[in-house]
């Protein structure tokens, strides 16, 4: 994972931080512990350094938090969670996969928010119980605060905030559309994110009291991702109802196990002689059987091609995976980026081989009119 470290598991989730992670520990331990050699002078040496460090670090503590309810929510539901991630702007929880249902994703959406606020709660009673004054009351109170703000903040209705993830498993209800409620919560994170840009830019040059610096970092940001979230979103709109049979190349690499090497190379590549070089191999019942690659008729002597089969080249098709004619495209294109692959076989329900299909078919059929 470029630029992230990663530091150890947690309950069987990879947890990593982000370099940037580095940059906000050294500056909240600075203003923090600056805050308390101010205000309280008996303070001696490195104490409050020490002290703002230790404020830094519950700090990034509640945010995991944070992104643990995320997590114990999806896999409540059975989704796996692949890592969680410290950053500069806090955390995020990266999922193997949506909930099947807006109700499943308005829980994983709300855990975080009310982990915060169990949090602010939690640290509010222990300041009010506790016997402690001084610099660990602030370190309470901080944490208290801090944990409503996130809690808060994050409820905003925009993408890619949690807010907007609750806004769109509530469109995804009305509609029954995911990607309907995508697009909406895409589109209003867009507006905050613009709004946040807008404020931090008029702060720096003197005309808005509100914003800073970092509010027109946080627009960029949310911006961001808000604009990534409304393509995905369109693209799921525009591959809805299709299937995995929809996006077969028309001139899928397909070759019968019976057929000699002499029809394969005359044939096969003859008709496309630079478009594949790996075929799918079936046999008289149309299963797929193996693959074989354009390479291997090098390892046979020209004269033996017309006495010689795929069949007797042909490698194991264990490796090559599959995936049903009717699986919604949608789906597909999941498979295909989490397994990092760039095309899979298609088998329609009688298990005979329909094709294959490959990341650029898929996308020449979002390019198509129909798709549009």
């Amino acid at each position: 994972m470029n630029g992230n470290l990663r530091v150890g598991n947690l309950f069987g989730i990879p947890f990593y931080v982000n370099v940037s992670w580095f940059l906000v520990l050294l500056l909240v331990t600075w203003q923090y512990g600056s805050g308390l050699a101010a205000a309280f002078p008996l303070l001696g040496g490195s104490l409050p350094w020490v002290l703002g460090l230790a404020a830094a670090l519950l700090l990034f503590a509640s945010v995991l938090a944070h992104e643990l309810g995320h997590s114990f929510a999806a896999m409540k539901q059975s989704i796996g969670v692949n890592s969680i991630t410290l950053f500069l702007f806090g955390g995020l929880a990266a999922l193997e996969k949506e909930s099947e249902t807006p109700k499943g994703a308005f829980w994983v959406a709300i855990a975080g928010p009310l982990v915060s606020f169990a949090l602010f709660g939690l640290f509010s009673a222990l300041g009010f119980a506790l016997p402690v004054g001084g610099p660990i009351a602030g370190i309470v109170a901080l944490l208290a605060y801090i944990n409503l703000a996130l809690g808060a903040f994050n409820l905003i209705p925009g993408l890619p905030l949690d807010g907007g993830n609750v806004l769109k498993a509530i469109v995804w209800k009305i509609t029954g559309q995911p990607y309907k409620g995508m697009v909406f919560a895409s589109r209003v994170g867009q507006l905050i994110g613009w709004t946040a840009i807008a404020l931090g830019a008029a702060s720096i040059v003197g005309l808005s009291p509100v914003g800073s610096i970092w509010t027109l970092l946080i627009g960029l940001f949310l911006l961001q991702n808000a604009n990534r979230s409304a393509q995905f979103g369109e693209v799921q709109g525009r591959l809805a109802g299709l299937t995995a049979e929809d996006a077969i190349a028309a001139d899928s690499p397909v070759v019968s196990a019976s057929a000699s090497l002499r029809e394969f190379a005359d044939d096969a590549l003859l008709a496309a002689p630079s478009a594949w070089r790996k075929f799918l191999v079936a046999d008289a019942t149309g299963m797929m059987v193996g693959t074989v690659l354009v390479d291997a008729l090098k390892q046979v002597p020209r004269e033996q091609w017309a006495n010689t089969t795929v069949a007797a080249i042909m490698e194991s098709a264990s490796d090559m995976i599959t995936v049903g004619a009717e699986e919604p495209l949608m789906e597909v294109v999941k498979t295909l980026e989490t397994r990092k692959i760039q095309a899979l076989a298609v088998i329609r329900n009688d298990g005979s081989l329909a094709g294959l299909l490959e990341k650029a078919s898929i996308q020449a059929l979002l390019q198509s009119p129909q798709a549009a």
